[in-house]
């Protein structure tokens, strides 16, 4: 069978490589190109610079696979860098990672894959693709601490037939173990944290600096609607982070955002918890769609501890997640991403909105 490796020049991708030409697959690598900039490209810490690009072609060469580079640049600007821009203005906090594998990954680069006649594609996420029945399951990598299934729940039945997940049954330390015994360059190579289009991890400039516009002083409120401060600008916050306003008599957190009035409400911690999740731009993987109500955990962010709750499809692209227990900071343009125990039910893009 073929199969096109997503090498981004980390050890994941190149031990997925590597255990599935041990395994017999005709394996060929392509890096996604995603940026053009070299200030952007070289940032150590991220998952598509200059050494990375440079790793994954000196993986490719030491596993004796074809390695091919896709130029990704304008899709990647249109679904990832736009949309992370325009979200922040908005008075979201977006998650790029997951653009970039909806629009990217699964979608352009699979279409990619297809036109050049690979059967499947592979990537190194920590993540498990089963079958059963006539479904394709997304389910929980046997790495807890690495598991990337939140990230994923976009996947459709397609994509999901045509992908392979080598590393899903190991740990890091396990895939760290492989990438030593046969000799790739990056087998110590730390994780990619940063955001990969953001010198320096600094979103805030690069926003300003992409839209040429300097982010506007507003006024920051109480619940009751008193002014009681000022704030930098918008894209410097997000819903759950503290405020360091002088003159108040008890720590306070950032409530909501408006980029209609460039307003922040604060509150007290204690109301910065809700019991309903609201959701657009939803995708489901056991079923197409929900006709009752449904018991899910549920995450609102990457490092969320999963928390009991019901599902609810209110509409063809909506869902209400209603929480057995209140939970901190729910943040308009996040994912919430919904678990049956170890299988990924599905997810959507936080719209919770107060008119404060």
């Amino acid at each position: 069978m073929k199969t096109l490796v997503a090498m981004s020049g980390g050890v994941d991708s190149s031990a997925a490589a590597f255990l599935l030409t041990e395994k017999g697959y005709n394996v060929s690598g392509a890096l996604m190109k995603l940026v053009e900039s070299v200030e952007h490209s070289t940032n150590t810490r991220s998952c598509c610079s200059l050494n990375d690009s440079e790793d994954a072609r000196a993986v490719a060469d030491k596993l004796n696979i074809p390695f091919y580079v896709f130029n990704f640049v304008t899709d990647f600007e249109e679904y990832v860098i736009k949309k992370f821009v325009d979200s922040y203005i908005s008075a979201q906090t977006p998650n790029p990672c997951i653009d970039c594998n909806k629009y990217l990954k699964f979608e352009r680069f699979l279409q990619r894959a297809i036109e050049l006649e690979f059967d499947t594609i592979a990537t190194g996420h920590y993540a498990v693709n089963e079958k059963l029945g006539d479904r394709y399951l997304l389910k929980k990598g046997k790495d807890s601490s690495k598991d990337q299934t939140y990230f994923l729940y976009t996947m459709t039945q397609e994509q999901l037939k045509r992908t392979l997940f080598p590393l899903g049954t190991l740990n890091k330390e396990e895939v760290r173990l492989v990438a030593e015994s046969c000799g790739l360059i990056n087998a110590s190579k730390p994780d990619s944290q940063d955001i990969c289009f953001a010198p320096d991890n600094n979103y805030t400039k690069f926003i300003e600096e992409y839209t040429g516009n300097k982010s506007l002083v507003g006024d920051f409120a109480d619940v009751e609607g008193n002014i009681v401060g000022k704030h930098n600008g918008l894209i410097h916050y997000t819903i759950g982070q503290r405020t360091k306003l002088s003159g108040l008599k008890e720590p306070m957190y950032i409530r909501s955002m408006c980029s209609a009035t460039n307003r922040i409400t604060i509150c007290t911690n204690e109301e910065l918890y809700a019991l309903t999740v609201t959701a657009d731009n939803i995708n489901f993987i056991p079923f197409d769609a929900v006709q009752n109500t449904v018991k899910v955990e549920a995450k609102l962010r990457y490092h969320h501890k999963p928390a009991k709750a019901e599902l609810i499809q209110t509409d063809s692209d909506k869902i209400e997640v209603r929480f057995f227990e209140p939970q901190r900071a729910v943040t308009p343009g996040q994912s919430i991403v919904l678990y049956d125990g170890d299988y990924v039910i599905g997810g959507g893009r936080i719209t919770n909105t107060e008119d404060l």
